[in-house]
Order: structure tokens, then sequence, then C-alpha cells
């Protein structure tokens, strides 16, 4: 491969910016976010900087899983727009400079997609074989003990067919037979539509579950299961991360290369070891394996170094990193960490060698909002209990008016009690603020090419402190992190810790000359222009 220093990708060099599009901004009044609404909000993200926008699923659908179950791949649900509304979404993000990225979702269809419809009619359709029927067990039950995410068996019966159908969430959300060519080909021309259409890109949903085990085996019993998610009852070898679903991601990654600088980023979450395995043997796989690290860790600096260290010497020869603090389906980083080291968290993300991808409203330090009885919406509400992902969806703060400036009616979930200085238009113009901090972070990683496309190197440290430097072409940084709230050191014998802060956490320490350690306050991170 070539020397990215030479010539980087957009998606190398570049931020990704996921939007919920129901929660971004409401353009028609109805109290859902939808597509001209993130057209007349794009001024605002290229002015945060950001070079791309991931939109999450804006497809026909029934909404069982608001958007994730898919009924038509090749339109927009009426909810978000038309494809008018992509069409110039995609034209005035292009004029900006903004690349579009967009959700597939191949593993499951809904069950109200004509492929399903037609599947489910007869045991004779031609589509009977898009989806995975199997005969009762001998007991009459579910014929293997595959098991739901989303809580009890991944099996439904269909009684009119007398045959059950797997479905590994929702029993609204049968899962495709990848297979089936005639399947795999379907679903690539539908990738070909959107990506005909001009859209840069696609985030793959689960992708470590495509393909099953051939021969229906049970999954082996979990000896630590945890109790409060019974999905892990099981061990679901034979249901994820099969070896086939390698040649099946190979196959749509020639999708994307018959096609200019398009990126496929895959959701997965399995660890490293195996994450890793995604990029592909000869690096012809997914080009960015969503890597959940910094979301799903505790958040501990040992740990955290740990895990970079190990991440960095397992990427392939040539595979590029990658790092996301948060997403539609986990807490928000200022509820997970609280606000101060929520702060400390944006140094991480956009410091760390490889593309971040933020996710909307924590760059204002948007926490979870309490959802009061009687306005959940999420469907995962009442069946895992504390599972439901409402609270990390709500939607974003434009202002402190009426319902935040997201819409003038009644907002699909609630808006947050701290709306008041929570908020694009109060911190806009406060150099303190949460968004000042992350525009400088920006502007600091696309002005220094040792942050976009740079080395890394970890600095031994103990405690709570994290240290690395970032260096491109004889320019280096040193990236200091206290993920404690007590005040803490770093001495360094070389003289690798002399030169000057160039931004915190702490404005009041911008300029500062730093020689021979680092000194940190509690929940501070600075990052140090070495040399001179």
């Amino acid at each position: 491969m070539a020397d990215l220093s030479d010539q980087p990708l957009w998606w190398q060099r570049g931020i990704i910016y996921q939007i919920y599009p129901r929660s971004f901004q409401d353009g028609n009044g109805d109290g859902v976010g939808d597509l001209p609404g993130i057209t007349r909000r794009l001024d605002y993200l290229r002015e945060l900087g950001v070079d791309a926008i991931w939109l999450s699923p804006i497809f026909p659908s029934p909404m069982a899983d608001f958007g994730y179950d898919v009924a038509e791949y090749c339109d927009v649900d009426p909810l978000f727009g038309t494809l008018a509304d992509f069409d110039e979404l995609l034209a005035a993000a292009h004029a900006r400079g903004l690349k579009v990225m967009l959700d597939w979702v191949p593993n499951h269809t809904s069950d109200e997609h004509p492929w399903f419809r037609a599947s489910r009619s007869s045991r004779d359709d031609p589509k009977r074989d898009w989806y995975l029927w199997r005969d009762p067990g001998p007991d009459g039950g579910p014929p293997t003990n595959w098991l739901s995410v989303f809580g009890g068996s991944g099996w439904e019966l269909d009684e009119a067919t007398g045959q059950y159908y797997y479905h590994a969430f929702l029993k609204e959300q049968p899962d495709l037979n990848w297979r089936n060519p005639a399947v795999q080909e379907a679903m690539f021309e539908t990738l070909r539509f959107w990506l005909n259409r001009g859209g840069d890109g696609f985030r793959v949903d689960v992708m470590w579950h495509m393909i099953k085990d051939d021969r229906y085996r049970d999954n082996p019993p979990n000896s630590e299961p945890d109790p409060a998610n019974p999905y892990s009852a099981v061990v679901p070898v034979y249901t994820t991360d099969r070896p086939e679903v390698h040649e099946i991601v190979r196959k749509m990654r020639r999708v994307f290369d018959g096609y200019d600088e398009r990126v496929m980023v895959g959701e997965i979450y399995l660890p490293v070891e195996h994450l890793v395995g995604y990029y592909g043997a000869d690096g012809l796989g997914c080009h960015l394996p969503f890597n959940f690290q910094l979301v799903t860790a505790p958040w501990d600096a040992r740990g955290i170094a740990t895990y970079v260290e190990n991440y960095e010497s397992l990427l392939p020869t040539g595979a590029w990193p990658n790092w996301v603090l948060g997403n539609h389906d986990r807490p928000r980083i200022a509820t997970r960490v609280g606000l101060a080291q929520a702060r400390v968290a944006a140094i991480l993300l956009l410091t760390l060698r490889g593309t971040p991808t933020m996710y909307y409203g924590d760059e204002i330090g948007m926490r979870n909002v309490p959802i009061p009885p009687g306005r959940e919406q999420d469907p995962l509400m009442g069946r895992i209990p504390g599972r439901g992902r409402d609270p990390e969806r709500t939607p974003t703060r434009w202002d402190a008016g009426p319902n935040a400036g997201f819409t003038t009616a009644e907002p699909w979930l609630p808006i947050g009690d701290d709306v008041a200085t929570v908020n694009v238009a109060a911190e806009r113009d406060d150099p303190g603020s949460m968004l000042s901090l992350y525009r400088r972070l920006v502007a600091l990683r696309r002005a220094e090419p040792a942050f976009e496309i740079g080395s890394y190197r970890g600095i031994p440290a103990e405690g709570d402190l994290l240290v690395f430097v970032r260096e491109h072409r004889g320019r280096r940084f040193l990236v200091a992190l206290n993920l404690g709230a007590i005040p803490a050191a770093l001495a360094v014998g070389d003289p690798v810790a002399r030169g000057r802060v160039r931004l915190g956490t702490h404005a009041d320490r911008d300029g500062e000359t730093v020689d021979g350690g680092v000194r940190l306050r509690g929940d501070e991170g600075v990052v140090i222009e070495l040399g001179g």
C-alpha cells in the first residue's frame, strides 16, 4: 500500500460525525428530525470542522427498531423526507466539502419487506431460501437454542407454513440467508443504488452476524453468563463471527472498489483479536472495522493504554485504525465518565492515531436524558431491564428557546433539563465551553499532519496518567491526560516534555512553557508542542 503520509484518503485523515436523523433537526414541524432539517444545519457542521456525516437509517421502515428494520432499501421513509430531499442534502453537503455516509442493514430486513412477504407466503416460493427457515425441533419447539439479542429465542414460528424463521434481533427483523448468491447480488445492488447517487460510503450494521452455521448446531452454554443479559446464556459461536463472513465482506469490498474513494465501515462488537480480521487477510476487507474499545472499556488509564498498544500491535500491515467514544446504542460519554472527564475524552479521541467518529451532541456535552414513564420509544424497554437506548438518542439542543430550537412541535423524545446551558448557541462564543474545546481540537488536528496521519508512541506512565507522542516529519506533540480527579505529575528523562502547551482542557495553560516534566490537575489534559 502507498505511504499514507504521501497520499492519505479522505476517510483516513478525516473526522466522521454520526447523526441520528430523528434527533438532529426537525424541518417540517412534526417533532421528528428529517433530511431537510439536516440540510439546514450543514453550516454548523462545516463550522465544527468535521469531514463526513453518517446518517443512521433513513430507509422506509415500520420502525419496529427505528429504521434498522428496512422495508425498502432504495428509497427514503416519508418520516425523513424524499429521495429529492436526500439529493438536495447530498449536493449541499458536497458543496461544503462534506461527505455523506449512510447506514446499511444487511443482516436482516423488516418482516414487511416484499422479499420476506414472498418468502413466508409458501415453502415453494422462489424467495423461501432468501431467509433462514427450519422445521421445528424434535419437541415441536425452536430448531436450535439460538437466541435473540433482544431477549428470548431467536426463532419465530410461522403457523401458516409450519416452519420457524431466525431473527437475531426482533421477530420483526428476519435474518437474510447470505449463503444464497441471489441474496448477495440483490443486496449489493442496493449498495450500488446509493453509491451511484453519489453517497460516499456506508456504515454496515452488525457485520459480524451476517453468516450462521450451515449445520444449525446449538450454541454452547456460557459458563459465566451475565444475569442482566439473557442473550449471554450461550456463547454465539454458530451465529456470529463465522469464518465464511470474511468472504462476504470481501465481495462487499469489491462493490466499493468500483467507485472512487468510497468507504466501508463495519459495526463489529468483538475482541480486538477478532476485530482486526475484518480488515481482510490481504487488506481487501472492511476499510474501517469499528473499534469500540473506548465505548466498552472501563475509564482507566492503565487499561486504555494497554488497549491502545495492543490494538496498534495487532493491526495488519497497511490497515488504518479508528476510534469511537459513543453512538446511538450506548450511554453518552458525559454520562459514563462525567463532564470533566468528557473533556479529557475529547482530547483522547481527536489525538489518537486513526479516524475518529464523533456522536452528535457529544461536542456540546449532552448527557443521557431520563425518559419519563409513558415517553419511552425504544423496543428494548421492558425486554431487557436497563437496556433502553432512548436516553442517548434525545434531540440536539441548538438554543435555550422552546424545544431547544429542534422543533416547533412536541419533540419525539424529551429535550432534558440542562438545556439552558448545554446548547450550541450558549457554547458557540464561550471559550471555556465543550463546543469550543472540540472546535479547537478539530482545528489543531486539521492544521497538524502529526495528528491526522502521524505515528503513535506510548510513553510509560503510572496511575491515572495516559501519555503518548504523535509525530510527523519532525513535528512532535506530547499528549498528557489525567483520567483521575487527583493532581498528578509526569517526569520524563529525555527532552520529550520540553515545549509549550498548544491546547488543553483548561484554557489558562495555553502557551505555557514545559521543560522536563508535566504537572496536571485532576481531570486535566494537555497537548504540548515539543521542541525548542
